[in-house]
């Protein structure tokens, strides 16, 4: 297959995606790995592994970084490229779209019955890829400890990185326990550079732009770490904490982006817009996004090196399974927040039936399905 080619089936594969990728990260890389792993094999499960681990260190949306990683892995650097902008370009659309609708006639569309939907119809998908994942990633009792260690943290609310990062960390301390780890053993460690974040100058200017903007969203961008609530927390102090934005049109933007297919940061899209109009979205979405890219084409070269090394190795498989843990635990979490009456309970019956017991089935057509049944249910 030419490189053209090669650029071709990712933007298509990642377009897709980005169409029907709902359900929040976990949802994003299930549906990721059943496509470039189990369907399209451009890469191990293990490495699949390895770049989902690597990528919860680093600042940004995971599953749009993941996204960059496969785009990478398939076909080089422009891959990487075309496969984030791919996944992106769906839900900013989309939420531009809902952007200019909010600002005219200043209220949103009623799509409750497909959210409604959806919703337990990706908890079968995540609890598949977990399941197909964690086969790969459970090489040891000890790393089946370490990842009912990182579940329970996270049910008492230790932060997500902090979890993962501590995770890494006890396994090196035990494999130089164990190992008698010596500098000579291992000379791959000196390879790893690590990397500095920066953030962007701080904006306190009251009069808005489209550049205000752009740097505003970009020091988001730049240390963002976790789920759509900490976007939230970030977004308030930013933006009306200064005063661009009452609470009232955050919570509607936030919830736009979750709403729509794709990365919630496609909430920046809704934002700029209501800030500065068509150019204060296209900043935003630049903003936001490109510490992602730019993470990424760093980070990827990095990874293979990181298992190379014995003690790099044993720090990843830690984070890989201290990931599937908190994977595990979102399933927890969206499982009891979904699962409220039989309707819910039905649909994420039926789906999980689809996913394990008939299998090969895409998982688009189970959102789709999700969302029509949910259509139809919630009135009764």
């Amino acid at each position: 297959m030419t490189q053209r080619e090669k650029l071709i089936e990712v933007a298509s594969v990642f377009f897709k995606l980005g169409c029907f990728a709902f359900g929040g990260p976990a949802a994003h890389i299930a549906m990721m790995e059943e496509e470039v792993v189990t369907k399209r094999k451009w890469m191990d499960r293990q490495h699949f592994l390895d770049l989902m681990g690597a990528t919860n260190l680093i600042p940004g949306p995971n599953s749009t970084e993941m996204t960059m990683h496969c785009g990478h892995e398939r076909a080089g650097i422009p891959g990487l490229f075309i496969a984030g902008i791919c996944f992106i370009f769906p839900a900013v659309f989309v939420t531009g779209t809902l952007a200019y609708l909010y600002i005219t006639y200043g209220q949103l569309p009623d799509v409750a019955g497909f959210v409604y939907g959806i919703k337990p119809a990706v908890l079968a998908i995540i609890a598949s890829a977990i399941y197909k994942l964690g086969k790969k990633a459970l090489k040891n009792a000890e790393l089946g400890a370490l990842g009912v260690l990182v579940i329970v943290a996270c049910y008492y609310g230790v932060n997500e990185i902090v979890a993962l990062l501590a995770a890494g960390l006890l396994s090196v301390l035990y494999y130089q326990l164990k190992n008698k780890f010596t500098a000579k053993s291992d000379t791959n460690v000196k390879s790893i550079i690590p990397l500095l974040l920066a953030q962007a100058p701080v904006i306190s200017k009251i009069s808005l732009s489209s550049w205000t903007v752009f740097w505003t969203f970009l020091k988001v961008g730049s240390v963002l770490y976790g789920s759509g609530y900490v976007l939230f927390a970030y977004l308030d102090a930013e933006l009306v904490g200064r005063g661009w934005l009452t609470r009232t049109e955050l919570i509607d933007a936030i919830a736009v982006g979750q709403f729509t297919p794709g990365p919630v940061l496609s909430t920046a899209t809704f934002i700029g817009y209501q800030l500065t109009g068509f150019w204060g979205a296209i900043a935003a979405t630049a903003g936001i996004f490109l510490p992602s890219f730019l993470f990424v084409w760093i980070l990827n070269p990095l990874i293979p090196k990181m298992r190379k090394s014995a003690l790099l190795r044993n720090f990843l498989d830690a984070v890989n399974i201290a990931a599937l843990g908190v994977m595990l635990f979102v399933l927890y979490q969206m499982g009891y927040e979904t699962l409220n009456d039989w309707k819910t309970i039905l649909i994420a019956g039926l789906s999980f039936f689809v996913v394990f017991v008939l299998k090969k089935t895409n998982p688009i057509w189970i959102i789709l399905g999700g969302g029509i049944l949910g259509y139809f249910l919630l009135p009764l």
